[in-house]
């Protein structure tokens, strides 16, 4: 039933699925409570509108991503490439492929990351490892995996075997994703540590920087900007601002700071209803 559902999803038109996406945000907007508490205390937090048309807006983008999902697990790849519309940053990647460096790409959770990530796998010569965190519903797990290594697409749990499975591409001269604000699990050998994200303290994973650090790997951030009025995307793509270090707390900061540029760019299309700073079971306390 869920994978029937995805399946008429894939099939309605990207404007039609963005009005559905406006009407469904309202309903989460009117009766998810806690969700839109957080939102808007996440916005405050960041310094960000407060607003009920902000917090409406959030809820909107929110429900938009995930109805975008059924797209990229369930339409052709090369029609997922027609819906960007614009390309800004592309270089990068080319130089990177001149120089056969591996490729870590991380996109933080801005607008529609998995349409993002497959525009990108079309247009490498080789394979692209995503790291994600496997859904509790196995169905949806079963939907997610077939949906995600298609092509040259690949994947890779949030675990230790995941990571070495990343690293592994990296040093081949892969490409490799990495969602860098997705608060990392002690209990599945997740490393993190407490900094700062937006003046608060977050724990935040090593991982991305411990990647980062590899030799021959070029480091990039991209966002897949979701279009007004479903008219498609912007992918966007700019190195690492700032200099690692290999100092876990440093680098994990570095990576916050690089998120919270691109939340700046487009509140709107950020995912403020994941609980950003929670306190996973098994992770050191909180610095006062």
């Amino acid at each position: 039933m869920l994978k029937l559902i995805f399946q008429i999803l894939a099939h309605i038109p990207l404007p039609i699925l963005h009005i559905l996406g406006n009407v469904l945000g309202c309903v989460m907007y009117a009766f998810a409570t806690a969700e839109r508490k957080r939102i808007r205390q996440h916005l405050r937090i960041a310094q960000l509108p407060s607003n009920n048309k902000m917090v409406l807006r959030v809820c909107q983008e929110t429900v938009k991503s995930g109805l975008e999902l059924p797209l990229a697990f369930f339409r052709q790849p090369e029609h997922i490439v027609s819906l960007f519309k614009q390309v800004h940053g592309w270089q990068h990647i080319e130089h990177a492929l001149k120089n056969q460096q591996g490729l870590l790409l991380i996109t933080p959770h801005i607008g529609s990351y998995d349409l993002a990530g497959r525009y990108i796998s079309e247009h490498l010569p080789f394979p692209l490892t995503a790291m994600y965190k496997p859904p509790k519903i196995k169905a949806l797990d079963k939907i997610m995996q077939a949906g995600r290594v298609r092509g040259k697409g690949k994947t890779a749990p949030t675990s230790l075997q995941g990571v070495k499975q990343i690293m592994k591409a990296l040093r081949a001269g892969e490409a490799t994703i990495v969602l860098p604000d997705h608060v990392p699990n002690p209990q599945d050998g997740g490393e993190g540590v407490w900094v700062d994200f937006f003046g608060q303290s977050a724990y935040t994973m090593t991982l991305a920087g411990k990647l980062a650090n590899m030799n021959n790997v070029q480091t990039l951030f991209f966002v897949g900007e979701r279009l007004p009025q479903g008219k498609g995307f912007a992918l966007h793509i700019e190195p690492l601002s700032g200099s690692l270090n290999g100092e876990k707390s440093h680098d994990a900061r570095l990576m916050n700071d690089n998120v919270a540029h691109w939340v700046k760019r487009f509140p709107q299309q950020y995912l403020f209803a994941y609980n950003r700073y929670k306190h996973p079971w098994g992770a050191p306390n909180r610095p006062e």
